[in-house]
């Protein structure tokens, strides 16, 4: 491998450290139902998106909550000894993608038939801080902390 590549991939794999994320693959609801969900917690704190997604009525906020907790768990494995408080820590994206497809034909009348699609999604959860850490920053070889 190259200097470049092995540079370029120490950089994506230090910048993998502070992405806290959960997925969830092939949900058997339609994405236009959990973008429903999904689009109440965007955005939201994540002590009051665990709040209104326990709370809320429909079938797929059983499911965001449960992907939200697995991400807080993402994020306690990779901060050992912080707290969510202190850190305040926020949905930063959350993404609902359209899964597989199951086709199935429904008999319809005078001999037809009705093609019928179950769809399901893939739910990307992204965490982040509101936060900022102090980072040393890298300029012409000597470091200084930035701002």
């Amino acid at each position: 491998m190259g200097s470049r590549k092995h540079i370029s991939a120490e950089n994506r794999k230090e910048a993998r450290k502070t992405i806290y994320s959960a997925s969830l693959k092939n949900v058997p609801t339609s994405p236009r139902k959990m973008r429903l969900v999904a689009d109440l917690v965007r955005g939201m704190d994540v002590e009051q998106a665990l709040g209104i997604l326990q709370y809320t009525p429909k079938e797929p906020a059983k499911r965001l909550y449960k992907l939200l907790r697995s991400a807080i768990a993402n994020w306690e494995v990779k901060n050992e000894g912080a707290r969510i408080e202190d850190n305040q820590l926020y949905i930063k994206e959350i993404m609902v993608d359209s899964g597989r497809m199951l086709k199935r034909i429904q008999p319809a009348p005078q001999g037809r038939a009705h093609r019928i699609r179950k769809r399901s999604n893939h739910v990307t959860l992204v965490l982040g801080n509101r936060v900022q850490k102090d980072v040393p920053e890298v300029v012409n070889n000597e470091t200084t902390k930035s701002k």
